[in-house]
C-alpha cells in the first residue's frame, strides 16, 4: 500500500492548475468522511494538504484499508470517469484541505485535453497494478510477515528520519493497521507488543517509530528463507 505510487501531480503543471481553477476549496476535520462508498459521483477532490485513508467495507462489516492519499493526490476520479458509484470511502486522518471540481467540469476538461486524459489513465493503471501485485504477495504470507511488510512500506512512503529512528508521518490507529493486513485489532496489538519488547518499534498515541528496520526485513522474508 502506498500513497506515493500514483499522484495527481502526474498531470502537467498547466493542466493541474487549470483543473484547480475550475473548483472550490473544501476543508475537512480529522476523522470526517470526504467521500462515501456506494454514493453517486458528483465531484473529484484534489488534496492540497493533509492525509486521508481509503477504505472499503465488506458485507460482514469488516473495513479494509486500501490506500493512503495525501498532498498532490486526486481522489474520486475513477467514479467520475465511469459514472459508477464510488468504490471506497475516503476519510481524513488529520486536517485536510482539498479543491473540489464538479464531475461535469472535470470530464469536459479531459475531453478537451488528451494529455491530461492519458496522464489520469496512467494514474489509474499504476494504482491497479500496485494493488494486483500486492494481493498474491500478501496471500503467501502469514499475519506477522504481512505486518512487517506493511511497516516497511509505510516507512518507505510515509516515514521521516528522527534521532530515534523512522517515524511514520501518517497517524494510523491499530484498527486501521489491522485493516491493512487482514487481521484483528487484538492481533495487531499482540504483534506491536512483541516488537516493542524486542526494541524493534516505539509506539505512542497514533505514533510509531521504527528502530530496527532490518529486523522487520528479516520477518518479512521469513517465508522465502524456509
Amino acid at each position: 500500500m502506498s500513497g506515493r505510487c500514483a499522484r495527481g501531480r502526474g498531470l502537467e503543471k498547466a493542466d493541474r492548475a487549470a483543473l484547480l481553477a475550475l473548483g472550490h476549496e473544501l476543508s475537512f476535520a480529522p476523522r470526517v468522511v470526504l467521500l462515501h462508498q456506494s454514493e453517486p459521483s458528483s465531484h473529484v477532490l484534489f488534496v492540497l494538504s493533509g492525509w486521508t485513508k481509503v477504505t472499503a467495507a465488506a458485507a460482514n462489516g469488516y473495513e479494509a484499508l486500501l490506500a493512503l492519499r495525501g498532498p498532490g493526490d486526486i481522489i474520486g476520479e475513477s467514479a467520475a470517469l465511469t459514472g459508477r458509484t464510488r468504490s471506497a470511502t475516503v476519510t481524513a486522518l488529520e486536517q485536510v484541505r482539498t479543491v473540489a471540481v464538479q464531475r461535469e467540469r472535470f470530464t469536459d476538461f479531459l475531453a478537451r485535453s488528451p494529455a491530461a486524459s492519458f496522464a489520469l489513465l496512467g494514474l489509474a493503471s499504476d494504482r491497479t497494478r500496485a494493488a494486483d501485485r500486492r494481493r498474491p504477495e500478501f496471500a503467501s504470507m502469514n499475519v506477522k510477515e504481512r505486518f512487517a511488510t506493511l511497516l516497511l512500506d509505510l516507512a518507505r512512503t510515509h516515514g521521516r528520519r528522527t534521532d530515534d529512528g523512522i517515524e511514520l508521518s501518517v497517524p494510523l490507529s491499530k484498527q486501521e493497521l489491522a485493516g491493512s493486513v487482514g487481521a484483528s485489532r487484538e492481533m495487531v496489538q499482540r504483534l506491536l507488543k512483541e516488537l516493542r519488547e524486542r526494541r524493534v518499534v516505539l509506539t505512542g498515541r497514533r505514533a510509531l517509530v521504527i528502530l530496527q528496520p532490518d529486523v522487520l526485513r528479516r520477518i518479512a522474508r521469513a517465508r522465502s528463507a524456509e
